[in-house]
């Protein structure tokens, strides 16, 4: 049996429609990225912690930043699996769940109970929408208790959905800088002839952008100031020790500054 020729110069939709986003990504959130980035270095540099937090499949850009290779700590992912758990589908633990629940207002305040911040400490909030409960609540509470809030969004489906009058605001309304994701309306990329439906979601893709762009940046600004932490590496770069050395203090400098983030009953809250 013959093997089907293939066009080699057919399209590729999504990738061309990808390669747009990080393009308007590049040529519009340059000034954002390193705001954010100098808040982040600022706050790592003060002993502080960059906390991150996503629901739905926002938590993939909070588990990018840390801990992957190429990461270092410093930022800390904050992730309830009652509103990322996905693989289920329907059932237990299924999406309608995990849907409604980011929707519940009121429960960025009992997720906040659990941690105490300090006086360096930055929130970053992943959201595509920037319209559900949790993530809105969470950064007006972050902002309340001190914290300057950085915002992760996409603009243009924000602004295209309507504001939850119990909730009373947008993510993009609550921060201190936004990050434009730079993807449309329903963050599907693609039509398809026959298909009155879009497909090919965008937002992930510009997520893990806006993120490592930040961590790049935040590394050149840590090391400038001979702050960087050990930096999570693989041993067919540096070698099986010096790799296992490296994670190990890299897991050790998160526990430490992680330690005092778990709040007691005689923490008092900023």
């Amino acid at each position: 049996m013959g093997v089907e020729s293939v066009d080699v110069e057919r399209t590729h939709p999504w990738l061309d429609a990808a390669r747009g986003v990080l393009d308007r990504i590049a040529d519009t959130q340059g000034a954002a990225i390193e705001e954010a980035s100098r808040l982040c270095a600022a706050a790592i540099a003060q002993d502080g912690l960059v906390h991150l937090f996503g629901t739905g499949h926002s938590r993939i850009p909070v588990e990018e930043m840390f801990p992957r290779y190429g990461s270092f700590p410093g930022f800390h992912p904050i992730v309830e699996l009652s509103m990322t758990f996905h693989t289920q589908v329907a059932g237990a633990n299924g999406q309608r769940q995990a849907m409604f629940i980011e929707r519940v207002p009121g429960l960025a305040d009992v997720i906040l109970q659990n941690f105490s911040f300090g006086a360096a400490d930055v929130m970053m909030i992943f959201s595509a929408s920037g319209l559900s409960a949790v993530p809105v609540e969470m950064a007006r509470a972050a902002r309340v208790r001190g914290l300057p809030v950085i915002a992760v969004t996409s603009v243009a489906q924000s602004a295209a959905g309507d504001v939850d009058p119990r909730v009373g605001g947008r993510l993009l309304d609550e921060a201190d800088v936004v990050i434009d994701l730079c993807t449309p309306v329903g963050d599907a990329l693609c039509t398809v002839d026959g298909l009155d439906t879009p497909v090919g979601p965008g937002s992930t893709i510009a997520n893990v952008t806006v993120v490592n762009s930040i961590k790049v940046r935040v590394a050149e600004l840590l090391a400038a100031s001979g702050n960087l932490p050990p930096v999570l590496t693989a041993a067919s770069v540096v070698g099986a020790e010096r790799s296992a050395g490296l994670f190990e203090a890299a897991y050790r400098e998160h526990a430490r500054r992680a330690a005092r983030v778990l709040r007691t009953e005689d923490d008092t809250e900023r």
